[in-house]
C-alpha cells in the first residue's frame, strides 16, 4: 500500500477529498491529514509518505512552500497540487517541484482519481529504476503467491539460476525499516552488500522496502548456518550503511514449484516482527515453543486508574502489560489479541463519557489501523500510552459523580437492558416529570438516556463477539435487539466497526 497525506485548511474539503476515493482499490491508505504546511512539514518527517495532496493557499506555510520543503527531504515524493481558480495558473507557473498534477477545485473526482493512479505508476517506476538488477519489471507476488496457472509460470523459471543436482535454496523475505532508508539509494546498498558475498543469491524485488532472496547453498549446510549468514549480513548493512531490516527464511527446497510454500512460510513469519523487532533474523524453529496462553489483563484495575485521573498509575500499569508481561517468547497472536481488549477497554469508556467526539482520540477501527501498522512492541505501547494520557486529559474536564436517581437509573439499565425502557417509564417510577429527568440525564452522563442503554447493550454485545463463539444475529437478541440488521447499525455507530468484522479481527 502507498501512503497518502492530505494537506487542506478547510475541514470540509479535507474529508470530502478522503472520502471521494477507494483508496484500498488503487493500493492506497491516506496516513496522514493536516491542516497547513507547517503541520504537514513536521507528519512528512516523523513519517514520510509516497504522495502529497495539498491545498496551495494555507495558514503558517502554504502549499508551494511545503513541497518546496519535502524536495529538500525527497526526490521520491509524488505531489498533486489542489488550487482554487485565482490560484491555478500561478501555483503552475510558480512551481518548479516535479509536480505530479494540477487539479483545479470544485475537484473533478475521475481527473484527481487517475492523477492518483499515474502518481502511483509514476512512483513504481522510480521504485524499480532506483532498484537497478534488484527489481525485474513484472511482478512476482502472484506466482508467489501460486495465483498463476501452469503455462504461466514458466517465465518465472526462466529467470531463476538453474537448479543443479547438489544444490539446495533457501527463500528468505527481508523487510526493510523505512525510516533507515534514503531516497531509495540504500536498496543498491543492500544489493553491493549481497554482492560481498561468496554465496550464490538471486535478489526479487517486491517492493521499495521488500525484498525475496533465494540463497543457493551445497546440500550439507544446515539452517543454523544460514541463520549465522543472514545475521552477520544484516550487522554489516546497519554498522556500514544504517540500515535495518527484519528476515524470516523458510525451509529450504530443492524444487522450484515449491517456492510459493517457502513464500507462504516466510510471510506468515513477518509478523512477528512485532516481538523480534527489526535487527532480528528467524526461522520456524524460534516460534514453534511459543506460549499462546492470553495474557491477564486486569480490566477493573486500567478502568480505575483511568477514572480516578491517575495517569502515572494507568501509564505504568499500560508499560507493565507490553513491556514485562508480555514477554518475546509469547506467540504474537497473543499480542494482538492483547491489544484489541485493551482498545476495547478504551472504547468503552470514551463511549460513556462521551469522549468519542473529542478531536485528539482515535475511534476503534483507527486505533485497529495503528495497531497493524505499528513495527514493535514500543511502536504498540506508544499508541495507548498516547491515547491513556488523551483520555485523562478530557476527563479533567468532565465531572465523573452522579447524583443518586441519575445512579439509580444506570444502575437500572445494566440490570434490566434487554427490556423496554424509556424515559417515560421511568419518570412514572422515580415521580419526576420525564423531559425534566431527560435533561438531568444529559447534563450527568453525556449522552441521552437512549442512548446511554443503546452503548450498555452494545457494550455487553461486543463483550459476547470477543469471548464467545454465539451467532451474531443471537447476540443481537441477548442484548435485546430482535432487529439484527438494526443491531448492525447502532454497533457500528458506537465501535465504528460491525460486529462481524470485530470478530475477524479478534482471529487475526
Amino acid at each position: 500500500m502507498k501512503k497518502v497525506m492530505l494537506v487542506e485548511d478547510e475541514e470540509l474539503i479535507l474529508q470530502g477529498v478522503r472520502y471521494i476515493i477507494d483508496w484500498e482499490e488503487i493500493s492506497m491508505e491516506v496516513t496522514a491529514m493536516a491542516h497547513n504546511g507547517r503541520e504537514a512539514l513536521e507528519m512528512y518527517k516523523e513519517n514520510p509518505v509516497d504522495i502529497i495532496v495539498t491545498d496551495v493557499e494555507m495558514p503558517f506555510m502554504n502549499g508551494l512552500k511545503l513541497l518546496g520543503e519535502i524536495r529538500k527531504l525527497s526526490s521520491r515524493t509524488r505531489c498533486i497540487i489542489l488550487a482554487g481558480y485565482d490560484e491555478f495558473e500561478y501555483a503552475r507557473t510558480a512551481l518548479k517541484l516535479d509536480v505530479e498534477e494540477y487539479i483545479l477545485k470544485p475537484i473533478d473526482e475521475e481527473q484527481f482519481h487517475q492523477a492518483l493512479i499515474n502518481a502511483g505508476k509514476h512512483l513504481d517506476e522510480i521504485d524499480q529504476k532506483r532498484a537497478g538488477s534488484m527489481g525485474e519489471k513484472i511482478s512476482w507476488h502472484r506466482f508467489l503467491k501460486g495465483k498463476l496457472k501452469k503455462e504461466e509460470e514458466a517465465p518465472f523459471y526462466e529467470m531463476l539460476p538453474k537448479m543443479e543436482e547438489n544444490i539446495k535454496v533457501y527463500a528468505a523475505l527481508m523487510k526493510i525499516d523505512t525510516g533507515t532508508l534514503e531516497n531509495g539509494e540504500s536498496l543498491n546498498e543492500i544489493q553491493r552488500e549481497l554482492q560481498k558475498s561468496l554465496m550464490e543469491i538471486k535478489t526479487i524485488y517486491l517492493a521499495p522496502d521488500l525484498l525475496f532472496l533465494l540463497l543457493y547453498t551445497e546440500k550439507s549446510v544446515e539452517n543454523q548456518e544460514i541463520l549465522e549468514f543472514y545475521s552477520s549480513f544484516q550487522n554489516s548493512l546497519e554498522s556500514s550503511y544504517g540500515i535495518m531490516s527484519f528476515l524470516t527464511l523458510s525451509d529450504a527446497t530443492e524444487d522450484y514449484t515449491m517456492l510459493p510454500e517457502c513464500y507462504k512460510m516466510a510471510s506468515k513469519l513477518q509478523k512477528y516482527r512485532m516481538l523480534e523487532g527489526y535487527g532480528s533474523c528467524i526461522d520456524e524453529s524460534h516460534i514453534k515453543d511459543r506460549k499462546s496462553a492470553d495474557v491477564v489483563i486486569d480490566e477493573i484495575l486500567l478502568r480505575k486508574t483511568i477514572l480516578k485521573k491517575d495517569k502515572e498509575g494507568a501509564l505504568n500499569y499500560i508499560e507493565d502489560l507490553f513491556i514485562n508481561n508480555l514477554k518475546s517468547e509469547v506467540n504474537v497472536d497473543v499480542l494482538y489479541q492483547m491489544t484489541l481488549k485493551i482498545a476495547m477497554i478504551l472504547q468503552d469508556i470514551k463511549v460513556e463519557y462521551k469522549l468519542i467526539q473529542s478531536d485528539n482520540l482515535r475511534d476503534l477501527s483507527e486505533i485497529i489501523e495503528k495497531i497493524y501498522q505499528a513495527d514493535d512492541i514500543l511502536g504498540l505501547k506508544a499508541i495507548f500510552t498516547s491515547e491513556v494520557a488523551e483520555i485523562i486529559n478530557y476527563l479533567h474536564t468532565e465531572d465523573s459523580q452522579y447524583t443518586p436517581v441519575v445512579k439509580q437509573i444506570m444502575a437500572e439499565v445494566q440490570k434490566n437492558y434487554k427490556e423496554d425502557m424509556n424515559l417515560k417509564t421511568l419518570s412514572y417510577k422515580y415521580h419526576m416529570n420525564a423531559s425534566y429527568l431527560g435533561q438531568i440525564f444529559q447534563k450527568e452522563a453525556g449522552c441521552s438516556f437512549a442512548q446511554y442503554l443503546s452503548n450498555t447493550k452494545n457494550g455487553i454485545a461486543k463483550d459476547l463477539i470477543l469471548n464467545t463463539n454465539m451467532k451474531i444475529n443471537d447476540i443481537a437478541k441477548e442484548v435485546g435487539y430482535p432487529d439484527t440488521s438494526y443491531f448492525y447499525r447502532k454497533f457500528k455507530q458506537c465501535y465504528g466497526v460491525s460486529p462481524a468484522s470485530l470478530r475477524n479481527m479478534k482471529k487475526y
